[in-house]
């Protein structure tokens, strides 16, 4: 085979077959006749010194083909090149070697297309609440829109009042959503009552919209497990604790709707480090194989705690995490709480009729501390946080109720006083709540107490009435 036959040689698309790197040093004053080419079947060339014999490297002969940039012998060239270090010493084996051969062949080759994805991005309120295109059908009963903005308001009145009770130690560490609140309210709100929620730690907000009463918000934060007793559904689930624990729960749980054939969702709840998590992604590996009717929602406030999004990921957007698992991501504004309910609706809609799992990843950012344990000024800096202020959620749907005429100074002086009369009620119920006594840490142990923790239990009421 003569050196044009080689450029023009065309066989099936191929990725190239890595063989032995170059044995001889004398690369730079390489020219045609020192290479020779030998067919070994398949449509791979083997290519050697002409002078010694020594293997180059294998590779599909469409590598060479007429259209690749420069002719086979430069190309070869560059790749021996690549094979040794300037001392003329081999490179063979090691993974610089590999990655330059690879960048080489590969460089300038069309390989076909057996897939293609995209993941779209969904907002209708700039910051200032200017509208950005046509807004969904629901967005036009403002009357709606105005209890979204409420339970915004509401949320955040109480996460602050937490974080007071907290400080002066009346209350275990707590977690607030301070710029986070049309998440967990824009996506609670799309859910129908027989669905189930898989919260995470900062969706007090979803919580509440559900139906969970403050003083038990506040009483599951101060130590007492009564306050998993939820006045919302009795089938959603408690806090989960553990990053991303709950995502495997959602996915068993999607998993029993369709066995019972219930047209119901579970709705999960993570937050950007969660997806960095395996056991998360085998929660929705499994809910894709089985399409079932489950959606992930990842609030992605930019902060693992202390890690930054970019140190947690390579991925360009989280919602494409999903497309490994066999389904589709989204990405909304998640500032914008009509944006996310309408992609909450569409999302849930889909999987209650069928069509599988999906994936909303809510750009938002955090604008308070990870918890009241962390110092978040200690790793990032202030003037970012009060950039972000300007894409404030609560703001933004405000700006577009008094847009449309729909809330004005006394709406927003009503709801203040009316939030802040609720949270002091809440407060006073927590505080008077009497503790548990110590032998009720028994009572949902065993179905039937063994004998050596009834004895144990007998002792404790003992030293009780003592």
């Amino acid at each position: 085979m003569n050196r044009l036959e080689r450029e023009r040689a065309v066989v099936p698309r191929r990725r190239p077959l890595m063989g032995a790197i170059l044995k001889q040093p004398a690369c730079d004053a390489l020219n045609d006749s020192d290479f020779c080419g030998q067919n070994l079947g398949r449509g791979t060339l083997t290519f050697a010194f002409a002078s010694t014999g020594d293997p180059i490297f294998g590779l599909p002969i469409s590598t060479f083909r007429r259209g690749n940039r420069g002719p086979f012998p430069r190309i070869a060239r560059s790749m021996a090149a690549a094979a040794h270090d300037r001392n003329g010493k081999s490179m063979a084996n090691t993974a610089v070697a590999e990655t330059a051969m690879a960048d080489a062949l590969i460089e300038g080759e069309e390989l076909p297309v057996v897939a293609a994805f995209a993941v779209r991005r969904r907002a209708y309120l700039a910051p200032d609440g200017a509208v950005l295109r046509q807004l969904p059908r629901f967005a036009s009963d403002t009357g709606l829109l105005a209890s979204l903005y409420r339970a915004m308001v509401r949320a955040r009145a109480f996460d602050l009042k937490a974080v007071s009770l907290q400080r002066t130690g009346r209350l275990g560490t707590y977690a607030v959503a301070l710029g986070q609140e049309a998440v967990a309210v824009g996506v609670a709100s799309a859910m129908d009552q027989g669905d189930v929620l898989l919260p995470s730690y900062r969706d007090n907000a979803a919580l509440l919209w559900r139906g969970m009463k403050m003083e038990e918000i506040l009483l599951f934060w101060g130590g007492d497990e009564r306050g998993s007793l939820s006045s919302g559904p009795a089938h959603d689930f408690p806090y989960s604790i553990p990053v991303g624990s709950q995502a495997p729960h959602a996915a068993g749980v999607a998993y029993a709707f369709k066995l019972r054939k219930q047209a119901r969702v579970a709705v999960c709840f993570l937050g950007d480090g969660a997806t960095s998590k395996g056991d998360v992604y085998e929660a929705m590996n499994f809910a894709g194989v089985w399409k079932l009717p489950v959606v992930f929602v990842v609030n992605n406030n930019r902060w693992a705690i202390s890690v930054p999004l970019r140190l947690q990921t390579a991925c360009a957007t989280l919602a494409q995490k999903a497309i490994a698992a066999g389904f589709s991501g989204e990405q909304v504004d998640g500032n914008d709480i009509i944006a996310v309910r309408a992609a909450a609706e569409e999302a849930i809609a889909a999987a209650r009729d069928g069509n599988g799992p999906r994936l909303i990843e809510a750009l938002t950012y955090r604008l308070g501390d990870h918890t009241t344990a962390d110092d978040a000024a200690r790793y990032r800096a202030a003037e970012d946080v009060q950039a972000r202020w300007k894409e404030d959620p609560i703001a933004r749907l405000r700006s577009y109720l008094v847009s449309r005429k729909a809330w004005g100074k006394a709406d927003e002086e009503g709801l203040a006083a009316e939030c802040q009369k609720g949270v002091e009620v809440a407060v006073e119920r927590y505080l008077a709540t009497p503790p548990r006594a110590p032998a009720t840490m028994f009572d949902h142990l065993y179905a039937e107490l063994p004998y050596v923790y009834e004895r144990q239990r007998a002792e404790v009421e003992g030293a009780d009435r003592g």
